[in-house]
């Protein structure tokens, strides 16, 4: 009898001290810490059942995969994945949904506090010699606000906008949640997509990438903000054009602005944000913010249950 091979092509997307539940039934695993283009074909081409995080499986490629059952990604965004391509090869697709609720919500409003007291301006200022030079015990060359009281914007309602608006109502925010861009009527429990725009202290993406989202959030969108506002974007890079971003914070139509998420990861020079990561009101993180270890932990823990429930005819967090 063959065992059915398990080939997981980005491992290390994962911490290494974060272990994998063992899968329920007998099988072949094999796991690669990172996987080129180039070498996704000759791991793959006798798997039955393929994990992958951020490597591409497209329509080309599928078509050559005649033992391949099943595509487990080891996130929640499967734009990765050739959906349409997968569905014409009868190949099933699952992904990892509700695993982030408390990493995500607690990475913004880290954010948000840094950026609304002007943390990381203040520590350049102390760096910079600016204490010194002043001769008090204290100064103030940068704005620091209150969080209670102000306003978050929260666009995309699913699981982590949910989370992350009841955290900010937990310390005494008030939450608006964004109608769809363009949508003329107003579901019960948003408020239209510019207002949320112009009332925001604090403005929180957590809305999937699509033809529809790509950048939501330009040049007419940062204008219509407070200036006084701060946008976070912990969803999807894309979601926002990054050079009108670096102008509205260069130009001060923004006070400030908190990433996770890049058009292309992992960003490099060439992205205006980290050409101009210099700017006191800019704070950057690597797409860590779903990253706690509960979270990674519990993703592991769907990631094995996916494909457990699959071998067993189950559908659970099927795509496909």
């Amino acid at each position: 009898m063959t065992l059915p091979k398990v080939v997981f092509l980005d491992r290390a997307t994962i911490p290494s001290h974060i272990h994998l539940p063992h899968l329920p039934f007998e099988h072949l695993w094999v796991e690669y810490d990172t996987t080129a283009p180039s070498q996704v074909l000759e791991r793959i081409y006798d798997a039955a059942i393929v994990i992958t995080n951020k490597v591409e499986l497209k329509g080309d490629l599928l078509t050559q995969l005649s033992d391949l059952k099943l595509i487990a990604v080891s996130a929640t965004g499967y734009n990765n994945v050739d959906i349409e391509a997968c569905r014409k090869s009868h190949i099933a697709v699952t992904n990892i949904q509700g695993y982030a609720t408390q990493s995500v919500p607690e990475h913004v409003i880290a954010m948000m506090f840094a950026l609304r007291r002007n943390l990381f301006a203040y520590h350049q200022d102390i760096a910079n010699g600016e204490w010194q030079r002043n001769g008090q015990f204290c100064f103030f060359t940068h704005p620091i606000n209150d969080i209670s009281g102000s306003t978050l914007g929260v666009i995309g309602r699913g699981a982590l906008g949910q989370a992350t608006a009841e955290l900010a109502k937990a310390i005494g925010m008030n939450v608006l949640f964004a109608e769809r861009k363009g949508e003329t009527r107003c579901r019960t429990g948003l408020t239209p997509f510019e207002q949320v725009l112009q009332q925001s202290d604090v403005l929180t993406l957590h809305c999937p990438l699509n033809e529809d989202t790509h950048h939501l959030i330009g040049q007419r969108e940062l204008k219509t903000m407070k200036s006084s506002a701060i946008l976070i974007n912990t969803g999807r890079g894309g979601l926002v054009d990054e050079q009108a971003l670096v102008e509205a914070l260069t130009e001060q139509i923004i006070a400030g602005a908190g990433v996770d998420v890049f058009s292309a990861e992992p960003a490099d020079m060439s992205n205006p944000l980290l050409a101009n990561m210099s700017l006191p009101n800019l704070l950057l993180t690597p797409h860590v913010a779903w990253g706690s270890d509960s979270s990674i932990t519990r993703l592991a823990e769907i990631l094995i249950q996916n494909i457990a429930a699959f071998e067993r005819g189950e559908r659970l967090n099927r795509i496909v």
